[in-house]
């Protein structure tokens, strides 16, 4: 399909099909983001995924004839379970749809419609999956790559290369034993459940239950945690050289406590320098009771740095007294029994700030691709620019200016146009929904005007996208205070999406700048917003 552009947008293909009847397509504002749709959306590079309660659509929106795939996910009628959250889950040769359920279940499927996998996350609804990955550059320190799973007053994140690893176990079986039918049955019934994939959850609702969260990177350990390290190091050593320096350790009691004091002592030493180590990740909330919460989440399952070193060193001093005490007295050994499968425990988090604004409530949040910045939108109509390093608002959009509305009013126009005008002014954003994109803006050099030159990394701007659904209006703001570079009107049955992270990409391959798509329900379109200013 020819790709016809109309000043800001370029029509890349239509996605309307009888299939997605099923959806409530056909009917007046049946896409619409506002509150009370059911209507979940997930965009890829060729492909869009649509889901509703119970049923999963998977089209192209590149190429007409590609065949649609639609997945039935098994969901329980006693519970009243249904789909909640789905996402594309895209690895440069592999690619999958991850949904998430009323249940707390995560599952994976393939394009052909076959389960891969299925674990329970936590009891409660998943609200969202969040993919992202920051790449190892001057800015950062350490690559990090996940899945976020967002859940009330819960978050959990899962590695992309647990996954990756997984996926690929999964498809090369299937590729070695596709010709045995009873062998692909089961693990279809099984979905991988078997190897469930680690990670970790915390539980961040101090402030109250959250409606969205995410994790924007990493971030160094508590200043006092390490000086509790350092102390602890100190405090092992004064102790060994003041108490237990003269002691007789030829004696048979002198044996014993040096092995009992070594069991300690190893377990304790290999922990303080693993303890360095572990990661710690920030979080940002949103929700009714505190517009922004933020956390500092470690991969630590413990509560204190003294429980921890317990959980860690008593259990190998115990072992070792034990197996001491067996040369001496000999014991039938006791029966083990298999342990019961339990949910992942808590990691430990803990609450760096707060905002609290009533009757504010937080209802989206977005990241930019850094993870350095957060836009925001709440209850009253306005959107906030947080900056996540620095944890503080850099800038908040409300109501627009009456001239930037006024621009789609004409003098000849009735009084229920101007009404109506006027109407969506106080509107406000909301309902808006945002996204992070990058574009062109103010590039007339020679390296920009030449023929030669393919943009880099560096020749784009980082803007945002604000679709307001209630004006009608799109708008594209340079950050992070820039002037607005772009208006664009829309329909009310139009929706603003925007590609999942690419898991793995190549550095060295050409850079993708991040763009911006907008889906018109009413007509099927799927438009770019040009990256390029007129």
């Amino acid at each position: 399909m020819s790709k016809r552009s109309h000043h800001h947008l370029t029509e890349l293909g239509c996605i309307a099909c009888e299939d997605l009847t099923e959806f409530g397509a056909g009917k007046e504002g049946w896409l619409a983001p506002d509150a009370g749709t059911t209507v979940l959306c997930a965009l890829d590079a060729h492909s869009l995924a649509i889901a509703n309660r119970s049923v999963v659509l998977i089209l192209g929106w590149s190429d007409s004839d590609e065949p649609r795939v639609k997945i039935r996910p098994e969901l329980s009628p006693i519970e009243a379970e249904r789909i909640t959250a789905i996402e594309w889950l895209v690895f440069d040769d592999i690619k999958v749809i991850a949904i998430g359920t009323s249940r707390g279940f995560l599952l994976m499927y393939s394009l052909r419609g076959d389960l891969i996998h299925r674990q329970m996350v936590y009891h409660g609804q998943i609200i969202k999956l969040r993919v992202r990955g920051t790449k190892k550059d001057l800015m950062q320190d350490i690559s990090s790559e996940d899945v976020c799973v967002v859940m009330p007053g819960v978050i959990a994140r899962f590695d992309g290369s647990d996954i990756w690893s997984m996926l690929q176990r999964w498809f090369q079986e299937t590729h070695s034993r596709f010709w045995d039918d009873k062998s692909n049955k089961d693990l279809e019934d099984d979905g991988n459940s078997d190897n469930r994939l680690p990670y970790q959850i915390w539980n961040v609702n101090k402030y109250g239950s959250c409606v969205d969260a995410a994790i924007t990177g990493i971030m160094p350990p508590p200043l006092m945690e390490l000086q509790v390290i350092t102390r602890i190091k100190s405090a092992i050593t004064h102790f060994l050289i003041l108490n237990y320096w003269p002691l007789d350790f030829e004696c048979a009691y002198g044996k014993l406590f040096l092995l009992v004091l070594c069991s300690f002592l190893v377990p304790c030493t290999a922990f303080i320098v693993g303890q360095s180590s572990h990661r710690y990740y920030c979080a940002v909330t949103i929700g009714d009771d505190a517009v922004i919460s933020a956390f500092r989440l470690s991969e630590d399952t413990k509560r204190s740095l003294v429980g921890v070193i317990l959980s860690k060193v008593m259990p190998v001093t115990f072992s070792t007294i034990a197996s001491f005490s067996k040369m001496i007295w000999r014991s039938e050994p006791t029966p083990t029994s298999k342990p019961e499968e339990k949910l992942q425990s808590f990691a430990r988090a803990s609450s760096l700030t707060c905002l609290k604004d009533y009757p504010r409530k937080g209802e989206k949040l977005t990241l930019s691709p850094s993870g350095t910045l957060a836009a925001i939108t709440d209850s009253l109509g306005r959107i906030l620019l947080l900056d996540t390093q620095a944890l503080v608002v850099v800038r908040i959009w409300k109501v627009s200016s009456a001239f930037i509305i006024l621009n789609s009013w004409e003098p000849t126009a009735s009084f229920s146009a101007l009404s109506s005008v006027f109407h969506a002014l106080f509107q406000g954003y909301r309902d808006a929904n945002c996204f992070f994109m990058e574009m062109l803006v103010n590039r007339d050099d020679k390296r920009a005007s030449s023929s030669y030159h393919v943009p880099g990394k560096s020749d784009y701007c980082l803007c945002l996208a604000i679709h307001a659904p209630r004006k009608g209006i799109i708008e594209v703001w340079q950050m992070r205070t820039g002037p607005r570079v772009l208006a664009i009107q829309c329909t009310k049955g139009c929706r603003l999406l925007q590609p999942t992270y690419r898991f793995g990409s190549l550095s060295d391959s050409p850079y993708v700048p991040l763009e911006v798509f907008l889906l018109n329900g009413d007509s099927g379109q799927l438009s770019v917003l040009n990256r390029f200013l007129n």
